[in-house]
């Protein structure tokens, strides 16, 4: 594969379930050749998505870049981040939003994908790629939870990019209109390695089970008729301490 503008793509890679099923899809497109992933630390309270996002990227051998924006974020009280002394919720983001009004839950970190999409526009030019990959869906952007999920968000910002870079490189969000279990059922179609993935607001050794998007994530799969392979995955490592 040459290195011409537009026959590469870059993902944006958390290590979680959405951005390695974004990254499967690249691949299967562009080839493991073809596609770069990047992964962003921004304060959050533990690495263990940053951990899984190097499992991923390894097990599909692409190049894996990565970046801190860690100084951007020093400013919010995000329950995600370091500094911050609201306690991750350990509710559905349903039963959040009837609390919240309207408003983003206490785990939406200010305009985090606007500032994740802007820098990776940057590399993803430098990189020779021509188009950019993230797993937004449908389910965070529900109740405005997280308005940087939403498709007005992915609209815009598509626009901007592609008028910025020259009409050199625009976004991709496969997953805009889908729910989360509407991923899992693509991702296990394309053999993601999901064992790899981690998801939990927390930091242990193993996945919580109870903040929100364990919870979701436990649904997708129940939904699948399938097994979170990361459940015994994470077990085993931490059985091994």
């Amino acid at each position: 594969m040459t290195e011409k503008s537009g026959d590469r793509a870059l993902v944006l890679l958390s290590g979680g379930l959405d951005s390695t099923t974004c990254l499967a899809l690249a691949v299967d497109k562009y080839g493991s050749s073809g596609v770069t992933a990047l992964s962003v630390y921004y304060g959050q309270k533990h690495k263990k998505e940053v951990e899984a996002s190097e499992k991923v990227a390894g097990h599909y051998g692409v190049e894996h870049l990565s970046l801190d924006l860690t100084p951007i974020f020093q400013y919010s009280d995000s329950a995600l981040l370091q500094g911050s002394d609201r306690k991750i919720p350990e509710i559905s983001y349903s039963e959040q939003l009837k609390a919240t009004k309207g408003s983003p839950v206490s785990t939406y970190v200010p305009f985090r994908n606007g500032l994740f999409l802007s820098s990776a526009a940057s590399i993803a030019l430098s990189r020779h790629c021509g188009v950019i990959y993230y797993g937004i869906h449908a389910d965070d952007a529900a109740g405005n939870a997280y308005p940087d999920c939403s498709e007005g968000f992915n609209k815009a910002m598509n626009e901007a990019i592609y008028i910025g870079s020259g009409n050199a490189l625009r976004l991709e969000a496969p997953f805009v209109k889908m729910t989360k279990a509407q991923v899992v059922a693509r991702g296990l179609e394309l053999d993601a390695p999901y064992k790899y993935t981690w998801s939990c607001y927390e930091g242990g050794d193993e996945p919580c089970g109870r903040c929100a998007t364990c919870i979701d994530r436990a649904k997708a799969f129940e939904l699948n008729g399938a097994a979170d392979p990361a459940i015994e995955y994470y077990r085993a490592l931490a059985s091994e301490k």
